[in-house]
């Protein structure tokens, strides 16, 4: 049984909070691709794209991506080369690796479906408890937790507005409390916009979460050396050299101002692209 919570250590009553969320909601919506579809592979697709990337450049891809790859099956059976090169933008390029591989185990065991349960969709590989939760409340409109940091910076916003290092632990049973039995789809819409809204008007609240982390520089990262890595072999069908990688790497990182790429970092980055699956090795050539 969920945790009861505990309204009289909030700044709002819960019917305050939920007819203001609401309120906010209808005033801030948007009209987005992914919203209103009764599709659980497009909302999967959407929540993958939208985790640490804007929704903006978001909705450049989602479409393109579900016309290339329209269902379950279509994205299981998929060239891995191709759809790492239409990810190319959105960033941390294993979540496509990872979205491809949940998408071939739905194929293999599910009938091409998604299961409809968040108990089984956390089952499936790259999908966590809160992609889960937005599966259950978009695709299917039924109450779920779904917390992640639009949602986030609403509750702490409004409910608890001077406390610091607020847990998710903390927050779910209030969202729990607050999501309808019916309409779980336009409460969270209503949330997400809203959160969305208060980080253009007010600090970050979600800086006051226990779980914020703010995210690493990508210039000169490894992230960055990885991409890079990763872009070169996928400009290659045929496959490249590994010794012509490694020289447009140090190459790019000397345009940049930096230093070239010491060996060790980059066979440990090799090895790790290998290990996750994104290219190959064949004799001296890196093989998409």
């Amino acid at each position: 049984m969920a945790e009861t919570p505990d309204w009289n250590a909030c700044t709002r009553s819960r019917d305050e909070f939920v007819a203001l969320v609401n309120e906010q909601g209808a005033a801030l919506y948007r009209d987005l691709p992914w919203r209103n579809i009764d599709d659980p592979y497009g909302v999967l697709v959407s929540e993958v794209m939208l985790q640490q990337t804007q929704v903006a450049r978001v909705q450049r891809y989602w479409d393109r991506w579900m016309n290339l790859f329209p269902t379950v099956d279509a994205l299981a059976a998929a060239d891995t080369a191709a759809v790492l090169d239409m990810w190319q933008g959105l960033g941390y390029n294993r979540r496509a690796l990872a979205l491809k591989r949940a998408c071939e185990q739905c194929s293999a065991e599910h009938g091409g479906m998604l299961p409809s349960t968040a108990d089984e969709l956390v089952r499936l590989p790259g999908i966590g408890p809160a992609t889960a939760a937005g599966i259950v409340a978009f695709a299917f409109d039924r109450p779920s937790v779904y917390i992640e940091t639009n949602v986030r910076s609403v509750f702490l916003h409004e409910l608890f507005p001077n406390v610091e290092g607020v847990s998710d632990k903390e927050l779910a049973p209030y969202v729990a409390d607050t999501c309808p039995e019916h309409g779980a789809r336009g409460w969270y819409y209503a949330l997400l916009d809203y959160g969305a809204h208060l980080k253009t008007q007010v600090a970050n609240p979600s800086r006051r979460s226990r779980h914020y982390a703010r995210q690493s520089a990508f210039e000169g990262s490894r992230r960055e050396k990885r991409s890079f890595i990763l872009k070169c072999v996928l400009a290659a069908p045929e496959g490249i050299p590994v010794a012509e990688v490694r020289r447009l790497l140090d190459a790019h990182e000397l345009e940049a101002g930096r230093g070239a790429v010491p060996v060790e970092v980059f066979e440990s980055i090799l090895a790790d692209l290998f290990k996750e699956g994104f290219f190959r090795q064949e004799g001296e050539l890196l093989v998409p």
